[in-house]
């Protein structure tokens, strides 16, 4: 291999090489170890071989000592699935005159075994392309109905870059299908995401994607130094060896990545938390936005203000990039006059979220008849805008809300206009603690809940809500009556996207109980793809709570499921405390109001 040419020859020789010889053959190659060589000849024999290492021994002359040591790697073909580290049988203290070549060496092969850990541990194997068309697993040429590969493609020499990639053969019976073969690329930003990177997710992309055969591209942080068009001619050679016979004619294999639809942006702020990563606040005008929103809204182009979390794998509370929307009322020239609209809900989860207090509608309509408040605890700050809609439509809420992050709370103040006042506060602070306090105090743990955050603006104590229970020794109590969780999850191989995977263990679900009154209610925004995830979050649910129901909303992917204690309404009932919860609405436009009633329909008893 000559280093001028660059790999290009040396990749062709070492392909040939894997190519001639059978299982159990061996290449031999000595070598000084070059760093250009050993990043050629690790990687190429990683799947299907056992690597040994040895020191070729050298016997200096009295007078002269080497200056560079000759190593030798054996590369055996094997037939095993398993990624195995690499084998030495050198004795490092006898090449030590090698200086800096052996140290260099032997990085080389820590780095190297590092990697193979990494796949070893995995669930699947990542194969090369050559695996592929030496048939391991199979007849690239024919489609094999329910066929599922990770590969790497790409190689020096070969291709500006090096891709993660899972090839999919489309389950039988899934057609008709729209074409033979294409490539989905997933963002870095998105490729944790349960969607794209468990076996069930891929599958869903697949039949949406309606191609026969779909090679999913998974970017990471190597690929971050190209755009999106430099990425296609990189991969257009690489995904042409993978297509199926049918698409050899020259058939265009399409690339497809998900597209946010949007016709103008502006960016108004960016922020960095050391909690939350980086965060963008924008101004966007959609290319089509709903029905029902273009019949409310009187103008031609509406704008949404959006929250975006894009948080990194280095943050400390990580999880995918959420967007959170609110709507302006003023045309995208006027932006000076631009004003956040709290009369609407941009996210059709929150709205769901406000159905479901139709459940305790008879016991909200008796306390604001009677003068009194309600305790809604909301952990989750976001934008602000469901606190803010609750603040205006059920004025006689005392709303808490629970934020982790000091920077989400000024960012909703400067630029989604949230103002806290009597009615409405908020504590910087950990929402299973907040709530574990609450417990502790009604069990008598502790003399006073109290919640030590700076923001905190009820001199250390939480505020008095309206559950008027008095215990034995003359303590008033702080049941929550509403409690919402609404975030996101910080592991999205999990397969749940909200909330966080805390927020729905047994033992918090345990201390939301002893934190509501009797007639409480409390309501979790569920999201994931996984119908066996979900099913073990209603497991859970169920067996602390009595009455456990669900909103499913229609279009996307958003379920919220409300428990309680005791179920105060019964099904046959629901028509009267839908009528309850409109009269307790309180909204400028009667149409959202309506919005809310119309989704109370959709809720149903799981237990």
């Amino acid at each position: 291999m000559e280093p001028k040419l660059g790999p290009r020859l040396g990749n062709e020789y070492l392909s040939e090489v894997r190519r001639v010889l059978k299982v159990g053959g061996k290449f031999i190659c000595l070598t000084l170890a070059e760093s250009h060589v050993l990043e050629l000849l690790f990687p190429k024999f990683r799947f299907g071989w056992k690597l040994s290492l040895h020191a070729i021994p050298q016997n200096p002359s009295r007078n002269h000592r080497p200056q560079l040591q000759t190593f030798m790697v054996i590369a055996e073909k094997d037939n095993s699935t398993v990624v195995s580290q690499m084998s030495s049988f050198i004795d490092q203290s006898s090449i030590e005159y090698s200086g800096n070549q052996a140290r260099e060496f032997f990085k080389a092969v820590e780095r190297e075994n590092e990697v193979r850990t990494e796949y070893s541990l995995g669930s699947d194997i990542f194969h090369s392309l050559e695996d592929l068309k030496l048939g391991s697993k199979g007849n690239l040429e024919e489609l094999n109905p329910g066929r599922r590969v990770q590969l790497t493609l790409g190689e020096p020499g070969l291709s500006r870059f090096s891709y993660k990639a899972v090839l999919l053969d489309a389950q039988k019976d899934s057609g008709p299908f729209t074409y033979h073969c294409g490539v989905f690329l997933v963002p870095k930003t998105r490729a944790r995401e349960w969607l794209f990177s468990s076996e069930e997710g891929q599958w869903l992309v697949v039949e949406s994607s309606k191609a026969a055969r779909l090679v999913m591209i998974l970017l990471d942080s190597s690929n971050s130094n190209g755009s999106m068009d430099d990425i296609q001619k990189d991969l257009s050679p690489l995904v042409k060896q993978l297509a199926p016979g049918d698409c050899n004619n020259g058939a265009q294999i399409p690339f497809m990545a998900a597209s946010d639809g949007i016709k103008q942006r502006s960016i108004v702020h960016k922020a960095t938390s050391n909690l939350t990563g980086p965060i963008i606040v924008d101004d966007v005008i959609y290319e089509k936005v709903d029905d029902d929103l273009s019949r409310r809204i009187p103008f031609n182009d509406v704008m949404f203000r959006r929250l975006i979390f894009q948080r990194s794998s280095k943050s400390k509370r990580k999880g995918n990039q959420r967007r959170v929307e609110s709507h302006a009322t003023e045309s995208f020239t006027s932006r000076s006059k631009l004003k956040v609209d709290h009369n609407y809900l941009a996210s059709s989860y929150h709205n769901g979220i406000i159905s479901g207090l139709m459940l305790i509608s008879s016991y909200l309509e008796r306390v604001s008849s009677a003068g009194g408040t309600v305790k809604a605890i909301v952990i989750g700050l976001g934008a602000g805008l469901l606190p803010k809609f609750l603040h205006k439509c059920l004025p006689f809420l005392e709303i808490e809300v629970v934020e982790l992050d000091p920077v989400v709370l000024d960012v909703a103040r400067d630029y989604f206009s949230f103002e806290e006042d009597k009615h409405l506060k908020v504590h910087i602070t950990d929402g299973i603690k907040f709530v574990r306090e609450i417990a502790n105090f009604e069990a008598g743990d502790v003399s006073t809940p109290n919640c030590s955050d700076k923001n905190d603006t009820v001199n250390g104590s939480f505020s008095s809500g309206t559950s008027t229970e008095v215990h034995a020794d003359g303590r008033s109590s702080n049941k929550m009556d509403i409690l919402i969780i609404d975030v996101d999850s910080s592991d999205l191989s999990s397969g749940l996207t909200c909330p966080a995977s805390d927020f729905v263990e047994d033992s918090f679900l345990l201390t939301v109980k002893s934190s509501l009154s009797e007639q409480g209610l409390f309501v979790i925004n569920l999201v994931s793809r996984s119908s066996a995830v979900k099913d073990k979050v209603f497991s859970r649910l169920q067996t602390v709570f009595s009455n456990i129901f669900s909103l499913q909303l229609e279009e996307d992917l958003n379920e919220v499921i409300f428990a309680l204690k005791d179920s105060p309404v019964e099904e046959n009932q629901f028509s009267e405390a839908c009528d309850a919860l409109a009269r307790l609405l309180e909204l400028e436009n009667p149409e959202w109001s309506q919005s809310i009633i119309d989704g109370t329909k959709l809720i149903k008893r799981l237990r």
